[in-house]
């Protein structure tokens, strides 16, 4: 499946980011787009506080779903 990456898109880390202090799982927003593979995340905290914005590689999140979408 071709997984097209949008402006705010909810998304989880694959694997652990130790240079911005995040854990594989944690979930993001993302907020800018560089191009169709790079993007900044905003990770929050349980209060919808900022922890940090980070790029990011299409390969390292998964895009996390709500609801059905038509294929």
């Amino acid at each position: 499946m071709n997984k097209k990456f949008k402006l705010l898109d909810v998304v989880a880390l694959l694997e652990d980011l130790p240079a911005a202090n995040l854990l594989s799982g944690q979930v993001g927003t993302i907020v800018e787009l560089f191009d169709s593979e790079n993007f900044e995340v905003e990770f929050c905290n349980k209060k919808g506080e900022t922890i940090t914005t980070y790029p990011v590689n299409s390969k390292d999140v998964l895009l996390l779903h709500y609801e059905m979408e038509a294929v």
